[in-house]
């Protein structure tokens, strides 16, 4: 059962961590994540914490941004000390980060150096929309120690990106993956968006088609989630658009699957597919390993030692916290090892390798027998004492993991 940490109080209390989370944390991978909540526009499908400049008041803005981010990474350093983990990941993500200029980005990577020791080959991504980078602004961000970008390309359609609300014109997400390349960096990446309402199988597609003419060695995709209070919610509620067919959704992901392994990617996570080991985002491997992670920014959710807190979610608010010399933190829990253990087979049971069947309680190894017998796991892996979805397992990847952590 989760309890709350009773030292994360109403501010200006002092965020602390307890021995316990503290134990591992030289021998645990370290990684951070920096959100950017500033948004052009509000796409349509979208609920993450994001603003656009309409939206916001007093107190926060995208000139002043980088250095509250530094400030918040300075009191992370501060609670982390004086043993400060290594750094093996940064992953700034959003919202569009690049609507701060490349500069901002790279000293906020630059005060990551100075306050934290860092990897040698630590792997600094980040996201963009494919309209908010230039040749110039990509070669900034390469020159400040950025090596992977991930661009949102969501679809090749017109009328597809029409329907999410996203403002990129179609060629523009292959044209920034090779802008990207020129500069120097070493791995990119495209997200893609399957399911939209009036997606075609032609625009599918031609959607993994534009991928694998573009430069990148890495692919996500996602099916499209109707998420409450988003415009598109509001939509299909007044019956303006259908909601996604889930048959329609599996046979998308089969036939992405099908195309990037046919042209030598190979998924390593149900919705991530790579050219090789090299190219898989070692920050997503991360909160998958269910391993640490310090999240800066508004509503930024952080996990060290199975301690769990999360931000204020509204920039203002955390720029005057962070300002007034307090932490910015809205609440936080305590996993206790029962839920340590659900959601490190919750995490592992999405990957490539699966997870020990040691990890599993006793009646879910009686189910992951089962789920063997319903070719949902790999019976080879099984044998060999692991839980691995199938292909078929892939599909219904949800199912199988609540089926075998109730």
């Amino acid at each position: 059962m989760n309890t709350a940490l009773p030292l994360l109080d109403a501010p200006p209390a002092t965020l602390q961590l307890p021995d316990s989370a503290r134990e591992g944390l030289a021998r645990t991978p370290f990684g951070l994540y920096v959100h950017v909540p500033f948004c052009a526009t509000r796409c349509g499908y979208c609920d993450f914490n994001t603003y656009t400049s309409d939206e916001l008041g007093p107190g926060a803005n995208r000139a002043e941004y980088a250095g509250t981010a530094i400030a918040e990474l300075r009191r992370a350093a501060e609670v982390l000390g004086p043993d400060l983990p290594t750094v093996s990941t940064v992953f700034v993500g959003g919202g569009t980060p690049t609507l701060l200029p490349a500069g901002d980005l790279a000293a906020v990577l630059a005060a990551v150096r100075d306050l934290f020791p860092v990897a040698d080959d630590v792997e600094v991504t980040t996201e963009a929309n494919p309209e908010s980078v230039t040749p110039a602004s990509l070669a900034t961000l390469r020159a400040g120690g950025f090596t992977r970008l991930s661009l949102g390309m969501q679809s090749a359609a017109e009328h597809v990106l029409a329907v999410l609300d996203r403002r990129h014109t179609p060629g523009r997400a292959v044209q920034a993956a090779e802008e990207a390349r020129a500069a120097g960096f070493a791995h990119v990446n495209l997200d893609l968006i399957y399911g939209t309402p009036g997606e075609t199988d032609a625009d599918w597609a031609a959607s993994l088609d534009a991928v694998l003419a573009a430069p990148v060695d890495h692919v996500s995709a996602y099916a499209l989630i109707v998420e409450e209070g988003t415009r598109l919610a509001r939509r299909i509620a007044r019956g303006e658009l259908p909601l996604p067919d889930d048959d329609v959704l599996a046979d998308r992901y089969v036939q992405a699957d099908t195309v990037l392994r046919g042209a030598g990617f190979d998924w390593y996570e149900v919705s991530n597919w790579s050219r090789g080991d090299a190219a898989r985002c070692r920050h997503n491997e991360l909160y998958w390993a269910n391993a640490n992670w310090w999240g800066v920014g508004p509503g930024a959710h952080s996990h060290v030692g199975g301690v769990r807190w999360w931000n204020v979610k509204h920039p203002a608010a955390h720029a005057q916290r962070l300002a007034a010399g307090e932490d910015p933190v809205a609440d936080s829990e305590v996993l206790a090892p029962a839920d340590r253990a659900l959601e490190t087979v919750m995490l592992g049971l999405r990957l490539r390798d699966g997870l020990p069947l040691t990890a599993l309680s006793g009646s879910g190894r009686l189910r992951a027998a089962d789920a063997v017998a319903r070719g949902l796991l790999d019976p080879v892996a099984h044998e060999e004492g692991r839980a691995v979805l199938t292909d078929r397992g892939r599909l219904l990847a949800d199912a199988v993991v609540r089926d075998l952590t109730d």
